[in-house]
């Protein structure tokens, strides 16, 4: 994934479903990721959403129906997706988009539970 370390899974196949706004992933090791875009949108690794240190993340709110429009390779090591919404600044790393998927049912209860805490919603105004 990152050139530093060639023994970590690197991709093998990335298949964005427009349809189901999935981006699928399969890496070396035999693990295939299936992660929506609106979990891809609302990780972003970017400055935007994630800020410039802890505690500064920015809460995405209505972003269920977001979608990829392009994804963009960035070297060997990462992907830049255009997001639907004009999202486009996020550099997902194959180290990272591992992590995603590694941790995908922890982090997603995670947003959820940080949604609700704002009563904020995933659905767009």
């Amino acid at each position: 994934m990152s050139g530093s370390d060639t023994s970590a899974p690197h991709p093998t196949g990335v298949t964005l479903h427009q349809a189901s706004r999935v981006l699928e992933i399969a890496f070396s090791d035999g693990r295939t990721f299936r992660l929506p875009c609106e979990y891809l949108r609302v990780y972003s690794p970017s400055a935007e959403v994630r800020g410039h240190g802890p505690g500064q993340e920015t809460l995405q709110v209505g972003k269920r129906d977001v979608g990829i429009a392009s994804i963009e390779p960035v070297g060997h090591y990462a992907i830049q997706p255009a997001f639907s919404d004009g999202h486009e600044s996020g550099i997902y790393t194959w180290d990272y988009l591992y992590d995603l998927g590694d941790r995908q049912d922890e982090l997603w209860r995670r947003y959820l539970d940080r949604l609700a805490a704002a009563g904020a919603s995933r659905d767009p105004r």
